[in-house]
Order: C-alpha cells, then structure tokens, then sequence
C-alpha cells in the first residue's frame, strides 16, 4: 500500500512553496530556496519572503551550484534537535554551495522506523544489531541507528561530510559509531568477500555522485547492482530495509519492483512519499521512500 508520511519537527516547517521556490524555517532561522516541484503559485505576500534569513541564489553557470545571500544576523552555522521517546538527536547546520543546509527534515520520518525497529530486534534478543548506512551524509539515521542501540557502520565517500556527521554524534552525546570514507559500491562488494552480514541495511542514494577517488555512480545504470549486494549482506531474517530516492519521476512502486528482484518478497513493507505540507495546505513531496521487515 502506498502511504504519505510526515513527520513532526518542532525545529522545521515549512512556511510557503510555489513558483520554483520554498520557504522554510530550521530553528528560529528562515531560509529561501529553489524547489523544482513548487509549481504552484506562492501562496505568501512578498514581503514574508523577503523575511527570510538566507536565500539562495543559482549560479547561472550552474546547475546546482550558487551563493547565499545573508541577513547580518544569520550566522553561518546553527544547531537544530529531533526528539522522539528516547532518541535525542542534535544536529548541526550550516549552508553549502549546493543549497543543502545539513538535513533533510523528512527523513524524520525514517528516523522513527529506525530506532522502533532496531528496539524491536533488541528486545527479540539480538543485544547489538548491525545496522549499515550507505550514502549517509549527515548521519541522521546513523544517529537513530545508534542511539537504538545499533552497532552502526557509516559509509560516505565525502570525507568533510563524515567529519560533520562526526559532529552531530558529539553533539547528540552518541558514541561508537564506525565511520568510513570510500565508495560505496566498493565497501559493500569487499563486505561481501570479508562474508560480514548486517541486520539493517540504510540505502539513500543520490541521482549523481563522485566516489572518494573519483568513481561515478548514476542511480539508473548502478542502483540494480547495488541492490543486490544488499541483497547478500542482509540477514535472512530479523533483518530491515530502508531504501530512500530523490529522482524526480522515480516512484515508490519502481522502488518496490528493484528491491523484490534483488531479495524477493518481504515479510512486510511500507512505501509511498515523504512530505510536508506548509501553511497554506499546499503539499509537496521530498522523497520515496520504501522499507521493509523480514
């Protein structure tokens, strides 16, 4: 069945969407940005989007590169928190040159599967899951892994992203994590000939993406392989996936179809889209997101 899912951030909302941009509040900061899917009219007056702390300008030479433009009281760094039972996760921001600021607040929503089922397995009698995190980023779910009680292996292959996930463990008082920069193609196939097994499995794919000396990854021709060395790291059972896309035009059933031909069919599994709606009741997906329990 496919189902939206939202979750609740007190730290994030999302003020306005429409004509290509989105507006958006991360703590007490308000930050402007392009959003490809807003095609919709804004719904705001002007003047509540010129509030905005820091918004992004694309280079014109660029696709996905640009500049922020900064109010004199927006600092270039700020921290944000996610509570949820017993997982308190703080998570430091910043703004980059591809107008990513450090989280991707749906996520959450993955977050709270993660740590319910890693708590689950737990209680089941596996004391320690292995859980591994592949294309990690800031380590949002790593943290939720982790603070579960997981024991976490993160794998990016962009060293100054590991240094900041590094921060945000430090600042969420989590220890323990295994950080590894490198290609995750490599790491999972030399995972399989070292015969390791993990009982969560975390993929978050970008569309496009350099490895740490220079390997290419393009989601359509390299997501099949990828899927199935998951497919042998994954225990047979008391075992998860949660498997993430941003592509626009890729949907939660083609998601389902990859990852059935590469483990076949599951105990049980969610899919659909990850979303917020803002303040005027315009919603707007950020995500597929397909997962399942075995």
């Amino acid at each position: 069945m496919i189902k939206q899912l939202t979750p609740h951030i007190p730290d994030y909302e999302l003020l306005d969407t429409g004509d290509g941009e989105k507006l958006e509040r991360f703590g007490r900061y308000i930050v402007r940005r392009p959003e490809p899917q807003a095609i919709w009219r804004k719904s705001l007056e002007q003047r509540e989007w010129l509030k905005a702390d820091a918004s992004f300008l694309r280079d014109t030479k660029s696709e996905e590169r640009g500049e922020w433009r900064l109010k004199p009281e927006m600092p270039s760094r700020w921290n944000v928190a996610f509570d949820y039972k017993d997982m308190h996760l703080r998570m430091r921001l910043a703004l980059t040159s591809f107008k990513h600021v450090g989280i991707f607040p749906e996520q959450a929503a993955n977050w709270e599967f993660i740590f319910d089922t890693i708590t689950d397995l737990r209680d089941k009698g596996i004391e320690r899951p292995k859980v591994l995190n592949l294309f990690a980023y800031t380590g949002g779910a790593t943290l939720a892994a982790r603070a579960a009680g997981a024991d976490v292996t993160h794998v990016d292959s962009v060293k100054q992203v590991v240094t900041w996930s590094r921060e945000n463990m430090e600042q969420s008082g989590i220890d323990g994590i295994r950080w590894i920069v490198e290609d995750a193609t490599k790491f999972v196939e030399r995972e399989i000939r070292r015969g390791n097994k993990y009982h969560g499995i975390i993929l978050d794919p970008p569309a496009y993406g350099r490895g740490a000396n220079g390997e290419k990854w393009v989601l359509e021709d390299d997501i099949c392989h990828m899927l199935e060395c998951c497919a042998h790291l994954l225990e047979t059972k008391d075992a998860f996936l949660v498997f993430n896309l941003y592509s626009m035009g890729l949907s939660a059933t083609l998601a389902r179809t990859a990852v059935h031909q590469a483990f076949g069919a599951p105990q049980s599994e969610q899919m659909g889209e990850l979303y917020f709606e803002d303040r005027s009741h315009k919603q707007i997906p950020f995500g597929t997101y397909y997962r399942f329990r075995r």
